[in-house]
């Protein structure tokens, strides 16, 4: 008697979106199974990486990071360009400046930044704001609006702004991230609104939070498991969107990962601890169903990209 292996019997399906445009344009999404369960559906797309760029050099930046990047970090026209011959999939570029409780650097200014940026990379470009609410309205409405030639993929959009950004996204063709705080209810209702507002299907990604490694992953991991469920079991289609994760930036700012070795000697090589933190952090949300991580060190990328090439292989 042959035995038959159980197989869930899924109902729905992730939308496809594709990113970017021309030749470097890349298409996320599609899934039809649980994350790389391929005996069971469909993963045409595999996960794909971003590299943040910051439009102002880091001062607390580790090491780590600063030994890769040193040289280009107070031009993130050269810094793009660096993380393309790094091999990054696509480019995030964080406006640090425009944060009111820093440079509070104008909406102009960031305009300014994004266009030099993006006429110097045909990769697609993740335009990432500074997280306060108000300002990210007013300034990533204006780079939508200025910004005609190339589509972008602009976050984050939350509750108390998505009608100002998405507008400028539905108007000029960008792609939105709607990001909520670790709550699956919230993250569905978000992409309702942005839905109604008008936004098309094939334009909104999701940012569930992300979580570091020993800080809240196991939150993050838990949302994006029962997103998957929801979308992919149960039909649920206000769910059914690629995921993104800003891996980087969390893992990065933990004591752990940027302590030195003089401060910490019995935790190791300060570097590889936190590639590794910043690996695994990745690692766990791919299994959790992410289709775009956002990181920041090219050697945990490497890493990732091995792991996700021997999966879908």
């Amino acid at each position: 008697m042959a035995l038959e292996t159980p197989k869930v019997n899924y109902t729905g399906k992730v939308r496809e979106i594709t990113l970017g445009s021309g030749e470097k344009a890349i298409t996320i999404g599609g899934e039809t199974a649980y994350p790389f369960y391929t005996f069971e559906g469909k993963m045409p797309h595999k996960p794909r990486i971003a590299l943040e760029v910051l439009d102002d050099a880091p001062e607390d930046w580790p090491a780590a990071l600063t030994a890769v990047y040193g040289d280009v970090l107070s031009d993130p026209v050269k810094w793009a360009k660096k993380c393309v011959e790094l091999g990054a999939d696509a480019i995030c570029l964080r406006l640090a400046s425009i944060d009111p409780n820093s440079k509070n650097a104008s909406a102009e200014d960031a305009v300014g930044t994004v266009k030099k940026v993006a006429e110097a990379i045909s990769l697609p470009l993740i335009v990432w704001g500074c997280g306060s609410a108000a300002k990210d309205a007013e300034v990533l409405r204006k780079i939508a609006e200025t910004i005609e030639n190339k589509p972008l993929i602009l976050g984050p959009v939350v509750d108390t702004n998505y009608k100002t950004i998405g507008a400028g996204a539905i108007g000029f063709g960008h792609t939105v991230v709607a990001s909520t705080p670790i709550d699956v209810n919230l993250a569905k209702q978000l992409n309702i609104l942005l839905e109604q507002l008008g936004v098309p299907e094939g334009k909104i990604l999701v940012d569930p939070t992300t979580g570091a490694l020993g800080y809240g992953l196991e939150y993050t991991y838990s949302v994006m498991e029962r997103d998957r469920m929801a979308a992919l079991t149960q039909g649920d289609d206000k769910l059914a969107y690629p995921i993104l994760n800003m891996i980087g930036a969390e893992v990065w700012k933990v004591k752990e990962a940027k302590i030195s070795a003089e401060d910490a000697p019995n935790m190791g090589n300060p570097e590889k601890r936190g590639i590794l933190m910043e690996a695994a952090t990745a690692m766990l949300c791919l299994m959790a169903g992410s289709d775009l991580l956002v990181l920041r060190h090219p050697e945990s990328m490497k890493l990732l990209r091995e792991v996700i090439d021997e999966l879908v292989a």
